[in-house]
C-alpha cells in the first residue's frame, strides 16, 4: 500500500473509532514528506465543513503559513466530496489521489450525487434548497470597493 494513503487510512479509522466523525481521512504531502494529516471532526467539532481534507488543509495553511497549496499533493481515503473538491480547488493542490469512490461512501450512507445534482439544476432541487437574489445592488459596493484597493491579495 502506498505509504501516504496507509497514513490516510489510519486517520480515517482514528476519527471512527474515538468518535469524532465519519470514516475519513486525508493526508497534505510537500516535497515527499507529511506537512498535515487528519481526519472527519463533524461529531467531534459540530461543524458541518470539519471533513478529513478540509482539516488537513486548514492545518498545512496554518503549518506552512499561506494559503495556497500549489505544491503539495493530497491523500484521502476517499473520493473527495463537492465541498473538499472545492477546498482543495481553492488551496491549488493539484493532484489528489484517493481510495474508496464517491459509490464507495454512497453505500455505507454518504451520498453525495443530491449535491452534483443540484450544482448541475438548481432549480430541480428548490425544495432542498432555494437560492434567492436579493439587494444585489447594494451587495455590489464592496465589489466595487475591492476593485479600487490598492493593497488587495488576491487568491
Amino acid at each position: 500500500m502506498n505509504k501516504f494513503m496507509k497514513v490516510a487510512n489510519e486517520e480515517a479509522f482514528r476519527g471512527f473509532k474515538s468518535n469524532e466523525g465519519g470514516p475519513f481521512g486525508a493526508v497534505i504531502i510537500k516535497d515527499g514528506a507529511i506537512i498535515a494529516q487528519g481526519h472527519n471532526e463533524v461529531l467531534k467539532t459540530n461543524d458541518p465543513t470539519a471533513h478529513a481534507e478540509v482539516v488537513a488543509i486548514r492545518k498545512a495553511s496554518a503549518i506552512l503559513g499561506r494559503f495556497e497549496l500549489s505544491d503539495c499533493e493530497i491523500y484521502a481515503s476517499c473520493e473527495p466530496c463537492p465541498m473538499c473538491l472545492s477546498a482543495i480547488f481553492w488551496s491549488r493542490i493539484k493532484t489528489v489521489h484517493y481510495g474508496c469512490t464517491k459509490q464507495d461512501a454512497a453505500a455505507i450512507g454518504f451520498d453525495d450525487n443530491l449535491i452534483y445534482e443540484f450544482i448541475k439544476d438548481p432549480s430541480s432541487y428548490s425544495e432542498y434548497l432555494k437560492l434567492l437574489p436579493i439587494d444585489r445592488e447594494e451587495s455590489l459596493k464592496s465589489f466595487s470597493s475591492w476593485l479600487e484597493k490598492a493593497d488587495k491579495v488576491g487568491y
